[in-house]
């Protein structure tokens, strides 16, 4: 099944929104320890993996 692309917009908005989740987390953190690291560093591999694939797959 073949996927939609995003457009810049929705790139945009995804990108600002995981912005906003990784500012809730670090400012209600009490502390800044490995597990508030690997929650940031999974969502962003996460995240941005998915973004660049479509933005490869767009340029083709």
């Amino acid at each position: 099944m073949a996927r939609r692309k995003l457009t810049n917009s929705q790139i945009a908005c995804i990108t600002l929104l995981w912005g906003g989740l990784c500012y809730l987390l670090l400012a209600n953190s009490q502390k800044i320890d490995f597990r508030v690291i690997f929650a940031l560093t999974a969502s962003g591999i996460i995240v941005f993996v998915t973004i660049c694939k479509n933005i490869k797959s767009r340029n083709k």
